[in-house]
């Protein structure tokens, strides 16, 4: 009955994971939610006053498809000022949140057969816009060993006549790492010898970052791949902003322009006033995103020290985002009658009232996902809670 394309792809995980959690504080459970994928901070209030006064004003009709001009030319400023690169207004897309960016450059760039790289873990949505463009999700595992990064010899071992795109995330949902200079450079030195595939480069946490090296994306490493990179990214990190599902790419003028075909016969433009507030996030006091930087600093900080702390949980500390992905694998081993993260996680929920991804779902199954987007106590409650099972 339903097409064969949407059968292939699964509703996100931690969708699921919020809703279930709901669920259960709506029927008087005592949970602690740490599946969120978003801040748990207000969004700033000369931001939400710019979106008020836009309504006020009566701006509530179509904008142009790509946005309206003065948030693309706030977005090339950011772009030059932080980053270093230059762009013209038509090489800017503004679309309706991240994901919707990814998936209209899929929509505009792939065919069907045609392969995509991935390396795990990933943000759980990328293999499965892969598909509704049917094309083909490549993942390359690693791990602990690599610090969950990809290395030159395994994209070079992963590209086919086949790849199209490779799609790169730093730093990382789910695991927070980021990528130093000189590894972009070296995964530059790979993909420059393969023209055919385009680079994503997923920025969406570029400054809620705590690493000692600034920030650096593989164009920014790379500057010769101009005119391969696309860049993902949106106000709904940095500026708590999750709600307001405005995105932004930037890439090639002829790539650019597809994406653009693609989103105006879809959604047409982005929410006329949320693009208004999303200038004002971009043009405003950046202080907002410093303060939250390091609250999470400090969350993570004694979240990863309490991980590690447990019986037989490793945790790698994070560089930025506002996750920990800790390696249960041994932990689970020893428990009765749970078998996999799956079922540990369902366990976590329903007999414990705590609230994590599983990683299977990021593709790197054994581990879990916590979210330190909540309130020191929820965190502290939290792990006492995972303690208790696991054991110190």
């Amino acid at each position: 009955m339903l097409s064969t394309r949407v059968q292939g792809v699964k509703p996100s995980p931690t969708m699921a994971v919020i809703a279930r959690a709901a669920e259960l504080k709506a029927a008087g459970r005592d949970i602690i939610g740490l599946g969120a994928g978003e801040p748990d901070f207000d969004t700033p209030s000369h931001i939400k006053e710019a979106a008020k006064k836009a309504l006020d004003d009566g701006f509530t009709r179509y904008t142009p498809v790509d946005g309206i001009p003065s948030l693309k030319q706030a977005i090339v400023n950011k772009f030059a000022s932080d980053n270093g690169i230059e762009y013209a207004l038509n090489q800017i897309l503004v679309s309706c949140g991240g994901k919707h960016s990814l998936f209209n450059l899929t929509q505009a760039l792939l065919n069907p057969g045609d392969e995509v790289i991935i390396p795990s873990p990933y943000w759980v949505s990328y293999p499965d816009i892969v598909l509704l463009a049917e094309a083909t999700p490549v993942i390359i595992d690693t791990g602990t060993e690599s610090e969950f990064k990809v290395s030159p010899e395994d994209i070079e071992r992963a590209i086919t006549p086949k790849t199209r795109l490779i799609i790169l995330n730093s730093p990382s949902n789910p695991s927070g790492v980021c990528y130093r200079r000189d590894e972009l450079t070296a995964l530059g030195e790979v993909l420059r010898k393969h023209p055919q595939v385009f680079i994503a480069t997923d920025d969406i946490y570029e400054h809620i970052l705590w690493a000692e090296e600034p920030f650096c994306n593989i164009l920014m490493a790379c500057p010769d791949l101009y005119d391969r990179v696309i860049i993902l990214h949106g106000v709904s990190k940095s500026y708590a902003m999750t709600g307001w599902r405005i995105g932004y790419a930037a890439g090639p003028k002829k790539l650019i322009q597809a994406m653009k075909t693609i989103q105006s016969q879809s959604t047409s433009n982005p929410t006329s006033f949320a693009q208004v507030g999303a200038q004002a996030a971009l043009e405003g006091d950046q202080g907002f995103v410093r303060e939250m930087t390091q609250i999470f600093k400090g969350r993570h900080n004694f979240v990863v020290h309490d991980l590690n702390s447990l019986k037989r949980v490793h945790c790698l500390p994070a560089q930025g985002a506002f996750y920990v992905f800790p390696d249960m694998r041994a932990a689970i081993s020893e428990l009765d009658g749970i078998k996999d993260d799956i079922a540990f996680s369902e366990y976590l929920i329903e007999k414990v009232g705590v609230a994590l991804v599983p990683g299977s779902a990021f593709g790197a199954p054994g581990f879990v996902r916590l979210s330190i987007a909540t309130s020191e106590r929820e965190l502290h409650l939290g792990l006492e809670r995972l303690a208790d099972i696991l054991g110190t």
